[in-house]
C-alpha cells in the first residue's frame, strides 16, 4: 500500500522559507512519480512540483526558482523546500504518489494516492 503522510508546514512570515516532508513506502515500485500541490481557500488544487524515481523534476512556472523539491530514497521520504514565501503562498499542502510514472516530456501525472495535508500560512 502507498499512504503518503506529510509532516512540517506551519506558519511563517513573507519573505521565510518552510520545509514540507513526505514518507510513502514506494520501495516495492518500479517507477513512481511524488508530487505537491497546494489548494488556498475557494480555489481548486494546483500543482506545485513534481518529480519521478529518477529524479526528473517539473515545476509550476511561479514556484521555479523559489521552490524545491527533492527524495531521499533510504528513508522513502520526499522534501519541498520553500523558499521567499509570499502570502500567496498559504494554502493546504497535499502530496501524492501516481505509480508506474515518469516524467518524459508532455506526460502529465495522474495521481492514484494523496496525503492529509498540512497548512501553511505566509503572512504579510
Amino acid at each position: 500500500q502507498v499512504h503518503p503522510v506529510e509532516s512540517g508546514g506551519g506558519s511563517v512570515q513573507a519573505g521565510g522559507s518552510l520545509r514540507l516532508s513526505c514518507e510513502s513506502s514506494t520501495y516495492t515500485l518500479r517507477s513512481y512519480c511524488m508530487g505537491w500541490f497546494r489548494q488556498a481557500p475557494g480555489k481548486e488544487r494546483e500543482g506545485v512540483a513534481y518529480i519521478d524515481m529518477e529524479g526528473t523534476t517539473r515545476y509550476a512556472e511561479s514556484r521555479e526558482g523559489r521552490f524545491a523539491i527533492a527524495k531521499e530514497n533510504a528513508k522513502n521520504t520526499w522534501y519541498l523546500q520553500m523558499n521567499s514565501l509570499t502570502p500567496e503562498d498559504s494554502g493546504v499542502y497535499y502530496c501524492a504518489v501516481e505509480t508506474g510514472c515518469r516524467l518524459v516530456p508532455g506526460y502529465i501525472p495522474e495521481f492514484e494516492y494523496w496525503g492529509q495535508g498540512p497548512q501553511v500560512t505566509v503572512s504579510s
